[in-house]
């Protein structure tokens, strides 16, 4: 359980808020149980690490309030729209003996030991993190599933998985899908039928032997267009006129 430092702050003036930021605190509140809501700042450095893990909202913290010390759970943070800081964090009092509802998160552990990932399969996650309700001292850090055995069709269900005492998952009326061992999916090209290679091979040689044709000449072409040429130049011989003899002179 993670310790951190509060400090109580009167003042609730925009100001007085934008100072606190400016000199890294984040302004909180502090609610639940029979005590009234409580008005807080935390230092902001002493509470990075833990902001930014995946089990932030569902990880109970002790809060040192000027020396009092309470147990809280994050229930939501506020961050600027520009910079992405946090700009405001709502903390809830733990009350021993009520049930809270909560997402906690889910890890994965022994992937070298599952015969199914080694063998290429694919570990598809279906939920990552499950709805349960817990009491309120005796919340889960996260919901753990063993991967070790593993093979390819594997489908890991919440009734395989191990929860703390009168922890609950809100969904009670089937057992869900957190993961399955799936089979790798590699695509391959399909490879071309040898008829259609054989075809295409038969149909280029027409192909190639007409275009030796066109630029050599069909030389039976040739003969007969030497016969047209000759037979043209003896028509236009017939045709031209006679030529005159000078008359003999007397």
């Amino acid at each position: 359980m993670s310790n951190l430092k509060a400090i109580k702050r009167d003042s609730v003036s925009s100001g007085s808020t934008n100072k606190l930021r400016a000199t890294g605190f984040i302004p909180a509140i502090l609610y639940g149980g029979k005590d009234p809501n409580q008005k807080i700042s935390i230092e902001k450095k002493a509470i990075r690490d833990i902001l930014n893990t995946d089990n932030f909202l569902s990880k109970v913290l002790e809060l040192d309030i000027d020396g009092k010390k309470e147990k809280v759970l994050p229930r939501d943070v506020a961050y600027h729209v520009v910079s992405e800081e946090p700009i405001h964090i709502d903390f809830m009092r733990v009350v021993s003996g009520k049930k809270i509802i909560l997402e906690i998160p889910v890890k994965f552990i022994n992937h070298p030991d599952s015969p199914g990932l080694k063998r290429g399969g694919v570990l598809n996650i279906v939920r990552r993190s499950v709805e349960l309700k817990c009491p309120a001292e005796n919340i889960p850090n996260d919901i753990t599933i063993d991967l070790a055995g593993t093979d390819i069709g594997t489908s890991l269900k919440i009734s395989s998985v191990k929860l703390p005492e009168s922890v609950v998952p809100t969904i009670t009326d089937r057992d869900f899908v957190i993961a399955t061992v799936a089979a790798p999916t590699i695509i391959k090209e399909p490879e071309k039928p040898a008829e259609e290679t054989a075809e295409g091979a038969e149909g280029e040689t027409p192909v190639e032997g007409a275009e030796a044709a066109a630029k050599d000449g069909d030389p039976a072409k040739k003969d007969e267009k030497g016969k047209e040429a000759a037979a043209g130049d003896k028509k236009s011989d017939d045709k031209k006129p006679a030529e005159k003899k000078p008359p003999e002179k007397k």
